[in-house]
C-alpha cells in the first residue's frame, strides 16, 4: 500500500481559502511581481523619474524649514533642527504613502480581485512595501548629510532607527488593511483616511520638540500623546539620527524625551495589536469585496 493510500484521501479545502497574511507569505512570488510591477511603472515617462523621490521630500523640508524654523525661531534654538526636522518628515512620509496607498489598495485593484482568486491581504502589503522602497532612498540621503555634521551612533541608536521604521510598517499595515476592507463597501473611509493624514504631521514631535508639549497639557494627555506609535516612532528616530549630530547632553536629551525606549515598545505593541483587529476586520469583510466592487 503506498504512503499516499495509507494517509487517507487529502481532507477538502473550500475554493478560495486564505489563511491571511500567512497566504501572502506563501505567495510571495505573486507580492514580487506586485511590488515591481509598481516600481517600474511609477515614474513611467517622466522626464526626471526617481529624482522626484528626491525633490519632493526637499520641497517638503524647505518649507517646512523656512515655516517653522526661520518664522518661528527653532533654527537657532535646537541644535542641527534640519536634520531634527527631516528625520523626522521621512518618517511621516513613508507612514503617510504606506497607509493611504494600502487603503486604496483592494479598491484600485478591483478589475484582478473580480477575475481571479488570490489573498486579498498581498494588494496592501505590497502597498506598505513600494512605500519603504520610495523611503529608503530619502533615508540615504538623510544619512548622508548626518555623515557630514559628525554623526557618530551606537550599536542601541542604529536599531532605534530599525525599530522606528517597524513601527511605522507595522502600524501602515494594521490601519491599512482595517480602512482598507471598510473602504471597498464604504468609500467614506477613504475620506476619513485623508483627515488622520492631515493630522498626522502635528499630532507627533516632528517641527516642534516634545518639552514644547509638556509645558501647556496635563500630565495624563501627556502619557495618551506618547502613546501614539507614531510618537514613539519619531522619538526613536530622532534618538538615533538626530541626537547622535549633537553633544547627547542631558539638555538636549530632553528634546526627544527620557523614555524613548519605553514608548517606542509600547508603540510596537500598540501596531502589533492594531495589525491583529485589522487583519480580522478584512478576513470577515473580504468575503463581500466582490460584489462590492
Amino acid at each position: 500500500m503506498s504512503g499516499n493510500a495509507a494517509r487517507g484521501p487529502m481532507p477538502l479545502v473550500a475554493p478560495g481559502a486564505s489563511l491571511g497574511l500567512l497566504s501572502v507569505i506563501a505567495r510571495r512570488h505573486l507580492l514580487w511581481l506586485l511590488v515591481r510591477k509598481d516600481v517600474q511603472i511609477r515614474y513611467r515617462g517622466s522626464v526626471l523619474g526617481w529624482l522626484w523621490s528626491y525633490l519632493k521630500p526637499a520641497a517638503q523640508f524647505a518649507v517646512y524649514y523656512i515655516a517653522v524654523g526661520g518664522f518661528l525661531g527653532l533654527n537657532s534654538s535646537m541644535p542641527n533642527f534640519p536634520i531634527y526636522l527631516f528625520s523626522g518628515l521621512v518618517l511621516i512620509n513613508l507612514f503617510n504613502e504606506a497607509f493611504g496607498n494600502s487603503t486604496r489598495a483592494v479598491v484600485d485593484n478591483s478589475d484582478l480581485i473580480k477575475k481571479i482568486f488570490l489573498p486579498r491581504e498581498l494588494f496592501p502589503v505590497a502597498s506598505v512595501i513600494i512605500a519603504l522602497v520610495n523611503f529608503l532612498p530619502q533615508l540615504l540621503v538623510l544619512l548622508v548629510v548626518c555623515g557630514f555634521v559628525g554623526w557618530h551612533p551606537s550599536l542601541v541608536q542604529v536599531l532605534c532607527i530599525l525599530l522606528a521604521m517597524l513601527i511605522i510598517v507595522v502600524l501602515a499595515l494594521g490601519l491599512g488593511l482595517l480602512f482598507g476592507a471598510i473602504n471597498v463597501g464604504l468609500r467614506d473611509a477613504q475620506n476619513v483616511v485623508e483627515l488622520i493624514l492631515l493630522f498626522t504631521t502635528w499630532l507627533s514631535p516632528v517641527l516642534y520638540n516634545i518639552s514644547l508639549v509638556r509645558g501647556v497639557v496635563p500630565d495624563w494627555v501627556l502619557t495618551l500623546y506618547q502613546l501614539n506609535p507614531i510618537t514613539g516612532a519619531v522619538g526613536l528616530m530622532h534618538y538615533g539620527v538626530w541626537f547622535p549630530t549633537t553633544d547627547q547632553s542631558e539638555r538636549v536629551g530632553n528634546l526627544i524625551g527620557s523614555d524613548t525606549l519605553v514608548f517606542g515598545f509600547t508603540g510596537l505593541a500598540v501596531s502589533l495589536v492594531l495589525l491583529v483587529i485589522g487583519q480580522i476586520v478584512f478576513r470577515k469583510l473580504e468575503k463581500s469585496f466582490a460584489q462590492n466592487l
